[in-house]
């Protein structure tokens, strides 16, 4: 909210809406401006942005790629948990997540995520216990849980700070607090501005560098336990849609059309989405390489920190 800002480049979202990114002079936060207005963010969360069908994504192997990973995060999760550890994700999404930590362990699970169908989805999943909203300040108790993962969730908070403040309570001395999301400081980010596509307007609302992010969470007592910057998932598929969205007059258009949007996608033929489909094909390996790099040096499109919390801030 501060005043004390600069901007850094315009960007536009699916609905034509024309926003900027600025950079706070006080904290280093990115954010969106102006901030969405409630009647805007009803529109962005749609339907059509969790999927009308039984899952969100019109193709079954998009969602077996996608339970791949899920699955992959379970994994590395699962390292810090001992038997009976209480676990929330916040922003659970269709909460496959939470399941698949049930592959590796006998773990308590639960999960906030908001009105809508990927928490129609969640619902379904007899082992979360799931709150549908926001996570508010008396839902848990103090130190109540061991792990807390936000992945992809951070940027969608229209308070940040005040869930920051609620997980500090809620997480257990030595518990872990897992956070993925966009690198505002990648190659991406500086190649394409406005148009990258995990800018993702009007929905993410801030943006972190992993630098500025981690002296955040040093603040509230946590420190970091690893640092991940490759993703298959997130990184290549940035590369592709934002060099695509140099290309079309709207943005994310291949990533709408996999969502079954056809609606969004209509005044493109299904050759030029053809085309769109085989640039995805032929360039993902190249994007993928490149990842491997990026990430070496810290520059890759998302990240995933792991926190461990030390001490009362």
């Amino acid at each position: 909210k501060s005043t004390n800002s600069k901007i850094l480049y315009k960007t536009f979202d699916i609905f034509n809406n024309n926003y900027t990114i600025n950079k706070c002079r006080d904290c280093n936060a990115y954010f969106l401006a102006p901030r969405p207005s409630s009647e805007r963010l009803s529109q962005a969360y749609d339907l059509s942005y969790y999927g009308e069908k039984e899952e969100k994504f019109s193709s079954p192997l998009v969602e077996k790629v996608l339970d791949f990973f899920r699955n992959g995060r379970s994994r590395r999760v699962s390292k810090y948990l001992k038997s009976g550890a209480k676990v929330l994700d916040i922003g659970c999404g269709n909460g496959r997540f939470l399941k698949y930590l049930l592959n590796y362990g006998k773990y308590e699970l639960y999960g906030t995520e908001m009105e809508g169908n990927s928490a129609n989805r969640a619902y379904k999943i007899s082992e979360i216990n799931l709150k549908i909203g926001s996570l508010e300040q008396n839902d848990f108790s103090n130190n109540y849980f061991d792990a807390i993962t936000l992945f992809h969730v951070i940027e969608h908070l229209t308070e940040p700070k005040q869930v920051l403040e609620i997980i500090e309570k809620i997480i257990k001395h030595g518990g872990i607090v897992v956070f993925s999301f966009p690198n505002i400081a990648s190659l991406q980010a500086i190649i394409f501005k406005g148009k990258w596509l995990h800018l993702d307007p009007p929905r993410h609302l801030f943006f972190f560098s992993p630098r500025d992010f981690i002296n955040i969470m040093q603040n509230y007592g946590f420190k970091v336990v690893k640092k991940h910057y490759f993703s298959l998932e997130q990184n290549p598929f940035g590369a592709v849609q934002s060099t695509l969205n140099l290309i079309t007059n709207k943005r994310e258009v291949f990533f709408e059309s996999l969502k079954g949007n056809k609606n969004y996608t209509k005044q493109y033929s299904k050759f030029n989405l053809l085309a769109q489909k085989m640039f995805f094909v032929f360039t993902m390996p190249l994007f993928a390489f490149n990842d491997l790099f990026l990430s070496i040096i810290g520059k890759s499109a998302t990240v995933e920190i792991t926190f461990i919390k030390t001490n009362s801030k």
